[in-house]
């Protein structure tokens, strides 16, 4: 911890452990409107978020992308929950000094410790914004009808279950087994992206912690795991448990035809939570918030609630 050969910013926690960051945007002194993006499964602080400079500009909008304890420059964390990823983001607000409120945006996994702020620190939000969030089979409000033949209830069931008890066979089985190449793990498969996701996928550089070669790499195939069991393993609430009200200002942004999440899931948190404002992408699949316009529009929506 602490190692001075880190190339970015860093911030030391409470624990001594280092989360690294950068800031892009107007200068946060100037800044309207505050924003902390929270980056998914296998991504980084790195991550594209493709709004406009000229809206950016519009609106006076900073940004704060953090690596997730594990990944990146930031330190693992071998306790990792669902409640220190939301003690990581309060600590980051405070030392970066944005205030007492700001805005959140999950990107997909990173939906997971969205939610959690939105449990364990309301009062510090002044709005969130979901795009293409996972949903964890556990849920109690979740029809069984619905996710009862669902493959990849199934699927997270198993990982969860190996993942726990077995994290060595797993391990192997991955660089060994599952996947035949060094090329990403999920690019350019069909089963996990429709067809303007593999566009995407040309002209980006995919899920560089997902390639077999960084698998091979024990830390990091330990930061993924503890990271799958935090997401989708018993929480201590889900969304249809919150208080949301029309001042919460919380938008979902999810694709009709993402495989990874049904769009039907989302919908059912809409039945329990109907004060969320949910958009639907027509055609969108698991990558919408690489699309074209589609980081312009969840600003807009987000800040001008």
């Amino acid at each position: 911890m602490g190692d001075s050969s880190a190339s970015s910013n860093r911030v030391k926690l409470r624990d001594g452990r280092y989360l690294a960051y950068r800031e892009t945007g107007v200068p946060k002194q100037a800044a309207k409107y505050k924003i902390i993006l929270v980056h998914g499964f296998g991504s980084s602080k790195e991550m594209n978020f493709s709004a406009s400079n000229e809206l950016i500009e519009e609106l006076g909008v900073y940004f704060l992308f953090y690596d997730r304890s594990g990944y990146g420059e930031s330190d693992s964390n071998t306790k990792r929950s669902l409640e220190s990823e939301v003690d990581d983001i309060a600590e980051l607000a405070d030392q970066l000094e944005l205030g007492p409120k700001f805005y959140l945006i999950g990107i997909s996994m990173g939906s997971y410790p969205t939610w959690g702020c939105l449990k364990h620190i309301p009062h510090r939000l002044s709005g969130v914004a979901f795009v293409a969030p996972v949903v964890n089979y556990r849920w109690p409000s979740l029809p069984k009808k619905l996710i009862k033949k669902d493959y990849r209830r199934g699927i997270i069931k198993w990982g969860l279950r190996i993942s726990k008890y077995a994290p060595g066979l797993l391990h192997w089985w991955v660089i060994q087994k599952l996947f035949p190449s060094t090329s990403s793990v999920l690019e350019s498969n069909p089963v996990y992206f429709n067809s303007h996701d593999m566009e995407v996928l040309k002209r980006t550089t995919g899920f560089p912690m997902l390639t077999k070669d960084s698998l091979r790499e024990r830390n990091v195939f330990d930061t993924l795991r503890d990271d799958f069991i935090a997401c989708f393993g018993q929480w201590d609430f889900e969304p249809a448990d919150l208080n949301i009200s029309k001042e919460s200002c919380i938008h979902i942004w999810h694709g009709k035809e993402d495989k990874v999440v049904p769009f039907q899931l989302q919908r059912c948190i809409l039945q329990k939570q109907p004060l969320i404002n949910y958009h639907e992408i027509p055609q969108g699949g698991h990558l919408v918030v690489h699309y074209d316009g589609v980081c312009d529009s969840i600003l807009r929506s987000l800040l001008d609630s």
